[in-house]
C-alpha cells in the first residue's frame, strides 16, 4: 500500500492505493475529476525525490506526492 499526497491547489485528501507503479497511478487517478485536470502538470515525488518516469517501482510503504506548478516570488 502507498500513501498519495496531493499539494497545494489540487486540494484533496490523501489516499492510499495497492499499485507497484506511477502508470497504475496516473490511471486511477485519469477517472477522478478533481485531479485529472492537474496530472499532465505536476511534478511527482515518491518520498521526497523528485522522480521523471512511470515505470519506477514503488514498495509498500511509499508516499507518493503530487506537486501542481505554483507562481510566486
Amino acid at each position: 500500500m502507498v500513501k498519495v499526497e496531493f499539494l497545494g491547489p489540487i486540494n484533496k485528501n490523501a489516499m492510499e492505493v495497492e499499485i507497484t507503479n506511477l502508470s497504475e497511478l496516473s490511471s486511477i487517478l485519469k477517472n477522478d475529476e478533481q485531479v485529472s485536470t492537474w496530472l499532465e502538470t505536476c511534478a511527482v515525488a515518491i518520498n521526497d525525490t523528485l522522480i521523471s518516469s512511470k515505470d519506477v517501482a514503488l514498495n509498500d510503504g511509499d508516499r507518493i506526492s503530487l506537486l501542481p506548478p505554483v507562481c510566486g516570488g
